[in-house]
């Protein structure tokens, strides 16, 4: 199992545990914040479920139907999460506003406990997801990451909503339930900006323009490189494939002129780890 495997199974022992004993507690403690919270940690189950598989899919290597490999599989996972985050935390929202003004029992006050255990578990996964989803560049994980770190600022709503509640139920009546709302908004907001994101990668749109140039500045270094007239990149899962269009004293071989061009791919997969091949065509320099 891969490091990125790894921490997605992670995340879902954790958010798993973490669901269990927020719904129970919030059940049990009469707490609609509580509640909505251990649902958005149910949710997160299925997240990070949907980031193991699409790592497990997108190291499955190139076969003759998918020559560029199956790593798309990771960015439509991504996609996949922000839909069912927003779907999650609309559901959420809407529970929430039903409840207002309606009669409520009195809040237990251990209902507190299980969400600074949340937030303080949802932290360290946030933290450690971050890292990896850089590392590996990983669109799944880094969307998983930002699906944590909206739990924090969720499980933080909860803990105010509660904490009011229980310091002055007659003032603050639906201050618990507002907080349930709160946190199936902030799910909603990250959610979009995760759908988004993937989207763009699916739809092939281009890296940062400083990626682009640390492409050509390795090309640069061939010897007989003279410039490079068009280069665009598209990423296939966790690398990008790179199409170049490199120019060439007009007057060489076309042996000559070949061996630059696997010189310049060479040198560009060597100095860059986030490119997984180049495609390199020859132009006659003016």
């Amino acid at each position: 199992m891969q490091i990125g495997q790894r921490v997605a199974a992670a995340g879902m022992v954790v958010s798993g545990a973490l669901a269990v004993i927020k719904i129970t507690a919030g059940l049990a403690g009469h707490s609609t914040a509580v509640f909505a919270d251990g649902l958005e940690s149910a949710s997160d189950v299925l997240a990070s479920g949907l980031v193991f598989l699409g790592l497990t899919l997108a190291a499955v290597p190139a076969d003759a139907d998918h020559p560029y490999g199956h790593g798309r599989a990771e960015i439509l996972t991504g996609l996949l999460i922000g839909l069912a985050l927003t779907a999650g935390g609309t559901l959420i929202s809407y529970i929430s506003v039903e409840r207002l003004g309606q009669p409520q029992l009195p809040l237990a006050s251990f209902v507190v406990w299980p969400v600074v255990l949340s937030l303080i578990a949802k932290s360290g996964l946030a933290i450690s997801k971050f890292r990896y989803g850089r590392r590996l560049k990983s669109e799944a994980l880094t969307a998983d990451a930002w699906n944590d770190a909206m739990d924090t600022l969720s499980a933080t709503a909860a803990l105010i909503a509660v904490g009011l509640t229980l310091w002055d139920a007659n003032r603050f009546l639906d201050a618990d339930r507002y907080g349930g709302f709160a946190v199936g908004l902030m799910v909603v907001l990250v959610g979009v900006r995760v759908a988004r994101h993937t989207a763009l990668q699916l739809m092939d749109t281009m890296p940062d323009p400083l990626l682009m140039n640390q492409i050509r500045a390795a090309a640069a270094t061939v010897p007989g490189a003279r410039g490079v007239e068009k280069c665009y990149a598209r990423k296939t899962g966790l690398k990008y494939h790179v199409d170049l269009h490199l120019e060439v004293d007009p007057d060489l071989t076309v042996r000559q002129s070949h061996e630059i061009a696997h010189e310049v791919k060479t040198r560009i997969l060597e100095k860059l780890d986030w490119v997984a091949d180049v495609l390199v065509h020859v132009e006659p320099a003016p």
